[in-house]
Formats: structure tokens, C-alpha cells, sequence
């Protein structure tokens, strides 16, 4: 992969059960959402249904992990939920999913599908490597807010992902900057898959190779390198 991801020695300590898989993409092609990218939306909804039988997503085992490293980290996880329950909640419920771009729509479908935290950057724009960290509390996070851009900053010990200009994502995997966002003009991407035990390595693994296939179809010809797992 040519883009360096690294874990912190005290997040590996908080959650020593955490892996992560990065999908890195060149030569992509974005766009508006399409049938076929909100076809596949369509269907992750039906595969979390058919595999929560009627619970809350946060009664499925990979979840509740997530919900107690939110907490082991001081987030309340009744009000900052990572990114899978989120939209598995969204996917549940009477509106459905949001329909964003294509790049957008098939992460937000494996995020869906397999209950797991998926995040995908415009490696254009993000400076060095990426880190996984614990805030201090005075990096800059671009964000927006009635409308206009402003800098935000992580509370103090805030799990974060971050690279040389500051957070790319707060509280882990709840809320993404604009500064690395996909958008329709994204072309290079790397593609983020986080899990925590009791998810396997295998699930992981579908889960990465199922999002590699996904965006083959939406980009016939773009350069696909799926990481190992770390």
C-alpha cells in the first residue's frame, strides 16, 4: 500500500482487539448516485434485516464491541454512534439510506451488509500518513456548520484518525472532515475497514474483497490493491 497507516501504542492498549484492512484505489470514476449504486444500497439493507431478525443493531455482537470502546474512551455511545450502527439505523428505518455519489453508496452498502465501521478518503488531499491516534485537543478538524466550513477541535484523549493537517475523522469512525471527503471529482481513494473482536479476520476479509468487487463494477479499469489486515 503506498499509503502508510499506523496505530498508536495507547489505542492498540485500549482496544487490543482492533484490526483494520485499507483498500487503495487509483483511476476511479464518481459520480451521482445510479440505480446500480442504489441497488446495492437496497440490498445491504436487506441482508442487515435478514441477519438482526428483528433486533437493534446495537444487540449484534460486533456493534456492542464498538459501543464499549466508545465508552472506554469516554464518547457516549447513545449519542456519538460509530459510523455501522449509524447507518444501520438509518438503513432500518422508514427513509432508508442516503444516496450520495457512487464511491459513497458501495462503502455505505458493505458498512451496511456486514455491520462494520467503512470510511473511504481522497488520498489527493490527505497530507503524510495516516495515524490513529488519541487527541490532544488542539488538532484542527474542518467541518461544517450552518452551512459554512469552520475548525472544530477533538476533545482531549478523543480517538481520532489524523494525518500532517490535522483529523481526518473524529471519535474514530463517527464524523468525517470535508477536507478528505470523497466527492463526485475524486478520482484516488483508499478505503478504510475497521473491526474489533469478535469479528474474524475472514469477515473482515469478505468484507474488503466484497467493496474491491463493488467498486470494480462501478469504475471497470480502475487500480484496486487490497491491504492485509493489521
Amino acid at each position: 500500500m503506498a499509503l502508510r497507516f499506523t496505530v498508536s501504542d495507547d489505542v492498540r492498549a485500549l482496544a487490543p482487539g482492533f484490526t483494520h484492512l485499507a483498500i487503495e484505489a487509483r483511476g476511479l470514476v464518481n459520480g451521482p448516485s445510479t440505480a446500480d449504486s442504489s441497488a446495492l444500497l437496497d440490498a445491504a439493507a436487506r441482508r442487515l434485516a435478514e441477519r438482526l431478525e428483528g433486533r437493534a443493531p446495537h444487540e449484534d455482537a460486533h456493534i456492542a464491541a464498538w459501543r464499549e470502546t466508545y465508552s472506554a474512551f469516554g464518547s457516549k455511545p447513545n449519542r456519538t454512534r460509530n459510523s455501522a450502527e449509524a447507518l444501520a439505523k438509518r438503513a432500518l428505518a422508514d427513509g432508508g439510506l442516503p444516496r450520495i455519489n457512487l464511491l459513497v453508496d458501495a462503502y455505505n452498502a458493505i458498512s451496511v451488509a456486514h455491520l462494520i465501521p467503512v470510511g473511504g478518503e481522497d488520498t489527493d488531499h490527505i497530507k503524510g500518513g495516516m495515524r490513529l491516534i488519541r487527541a490532544t485537543g488542539d488538532e484542527p478538524f474542518l467541518t461544517v456548520a450552518g452551512g459554512e466550513r469552520i475548525v472544530e477541535h477533538p476533545d482531549a484523549g478523543e480517538i481520532v484518525w489524523c494525518d500532517d493537517e490535522g483529523v481526518t475523522c473524529r471519535r474514530w469512525n463517527w464524523r468525517q472532515g470535508v477536507r478528505t471527503r470523497l466527492t463526485e471529482e475524486s478520482v484516488n481513494a483508499v478505503f478504510l475497514l475497521e473491526s474489533l473482536a469478535p469479528m474474524t479476520i475472514g469477515e473482515l476479509e469478505a468484507a474488503g474483497s466484497e467493496l474491491a468487487d463493488s467498486l470494480e463494477k462501478l469504475s471497470p479499469g480502475a487500480q484496486i490493491s487490497v491491504g492485509v489486515p493489521e
